[in-house]
């Protein structure tokens, strides 16, 4: 059942070994099935390595396991809620990369320094409130869910397709799996880039609003350019 799914999250998985973005069985990628309300996860505790399609567990939105042997993901309760409140994602990881989990810890968002961040991000990258203990104690990844939810209000999700889980790590989605860990791949970056910078020059200001819509805009706006256009490619 969802054969091709399982492998899809499967593979996306075993990609953020290869991108350097996780040790042990630190993180988890998820896909879902729209039109099945079927959503694909990493089993909880499983080492990379050992990673096969068939260990990918099936579940339904109300988290109800459909098929697969294993527990899934301690995160999955945060997967489901971004899943019933972001309607466009297809995907969704969470790491606790290097970089981009210390703006977590320090509680503050990215800002958007350059052209690079804007390329992909379309402004800061956002950071939560921190969980009250009453949401911490009761249902705590639900409720990891619930937050970030809270913080995209006035942000859409897809413009800005990662956050930062105040004194926790990053969460990003896509519209499908593999395109979630791309966004954990340039999220990475980006904190990286935005620590050299803040250390080089901490009063460093924002990118200007005009550079900011040139380079988001160029490459996912209406009229972007950035690229190939291949829909006449034989």
């Amino acid at each position: 059942m969802h054969e091709e799914l399982r492998k899809a999250v499967c593979d996306a998985n075993r990609e953020l070994k290869q991108q350097n973005l996780v040790i042990y069985s630190w993180g988890n990628v998820s896909g879902i099935d729209r039109s099945a309300g079927i959503v694909a996860i990493k089993p909880s505790g499983v080492a990379y390595d050992d990673l096969t399609p068939e260990k990918i567990v099936l579940l339904d939105l109300d988290g109800g396991i459909v098929e697969g042997n294993l527990k899934p993901s301690s995160d999955t309760p945060t997967h489901l809620e971004l899943y019933k409140n972001f309607q466009a994602v297809g995907g969704i990881c969470h790491t606790h990369s290097p970089s981009a989990t210390a703006w977590a810890q320090a509680c503050r968002e990215i800002p958007c320094f350059g052209t690079t961040h804007a390329d992909y991000f379309y402004g800061p990258v956002p950071v939560t409130d921190a969980l009250t203990r009453d949401e911490i104690e009761n249902d705590y990844e639900l409720n990891t869910g619930r937050v970030i939810v809270r913080r995209f209000a006035d942000i859409d999700p897809m413009q800005v397709p990662a956050v930062l889980v105040a004194n926790h790590g990053p969460f990003t989605w896509g519209r499908t799996a593999a395109e979630a860990v791309d966004s954990t791949v340039v999220l990475e970056q980006t904190a990286a880039m935005a620590l050299g910078t803040m250390t080089i020059n901490p009063k460093q200001e924002q990118i200007d609003k005009a550079l900011l819509d040139k380079h988001y805009l160029r490459k996912h706006g209406k009229n972007a350019y950035y690229g190939q256009d291949l829909s006449n490619a034989e």
